[in-house]
């Protein structure tokens, strides 16, 4: 066999080892990408029914804190504030800082609610049978995160669209997944699929797109200390990804 034919081989058997590991956060990406013009899998893409299914069960059940979790964490993440404050050269015991331990333990609950949420619980009533095929937008959804590198702010604004195939989402309910993903630790990569790929599999549309434009604390207040910086991500699938027009319209939309 010539070196030509072993590469391609190795090339093959990586592409197929990485198909193996398609999941973000309990979503199934592969469902996503290969589809075909309605959004569907493609009839013999290795898209089983029982791979969707897991898919979608995977989607379901993807909480992974409650409000007991909160309670029972809430004296540890306290107690670790402490430590930090005492490391900064602090004195925790001081007036000023007195309550702060538990201040910031509550507001770290808070800044990461969206692992006691589920995408089920907010779209289990709000997708209705609809008669519409023209593209669907919703612009400049206010987002905020934390960074998982360094726990500091991410924000910035979300641009959503999708073309739908015989359903449609409660408009609300879009803003509604942004919250969910945003409120955890986050790479604004990884949160641009989320967001996408969350509304593939409810509502199994032609196509999606998803445009996030954000600043982050981590480049702004330390590292490159860079005031004006903005960061762009896309995730583009169905047709908005095949169909360069329908792609252009979406981006052209949000920039309005």
């Amino acid at each position: 066999m010539d070196r030509s034919k072993q590469n391609q081989l190795k090339q093959n058997e990586k592409q197929a080892a990485s198909a193996g590991d398609s999941s973000v956060n309990g979503h199934f990406d592969g469902m996503a990408k290969i589809t075909n013009r309605t959004g569907l899998p493609l009839a013999g893409s290795g898209e089983t029914s029982g791979q969707s299914s897991s898919a979608i069960e995977n989607w379901r059940e993807e909480r992974t804190r409650s409000v007991e979790d909160n309670e029972m964490s809430l004296p540890s993440i306290a107690a670790a504030y402490t430590t930090i404050l005492r490391g900064l050269g602090e004195d925790p015991q001081r007036q000023g800082l007195l309550k702060t331990p538990w201040r910031a333990a509550t507001a770290m609950q808070f800044f990461t609610k969206g692992y006691q949420e589920k995408i089920i619980d907010v779209l289990n009533d709000a997708i209705f049978d609809e008669d519409h095929d023209e593209m669907v937008i919703v612009k400049d959804i206010d987002m905020f995160s934390m960074c998982e590198h360094h726990l500091v702010p991410i924000f910035g604004r979300v641009h959503i669209g999708y073309l739908p195939n015989k359903r449609v989402l409660g408009l609300s309910k879009l803003a509604r997944i942004v919250e969910i993903y945003s409120r955890r630790l986050q790479v604004q990569e990884r949160l641009t699929k989320q967001i996408a790929v969350a509304i593939t599999e409810a509502l199994q549309p032609a196509g999606v797109g998803v445009v996030i434009e954000a600043t982050h604390m981590c480049m702004v207040m330390r590292g490159v200390q860079k005031m004006n910086s903005k960061t762009v991500t896309s995730t583009m699938l169905g047709v908005f990804r095949e169909d360069p027009k329908t792609r252009d319209e979406f981006l052209t939309l949000i920039r309005s």
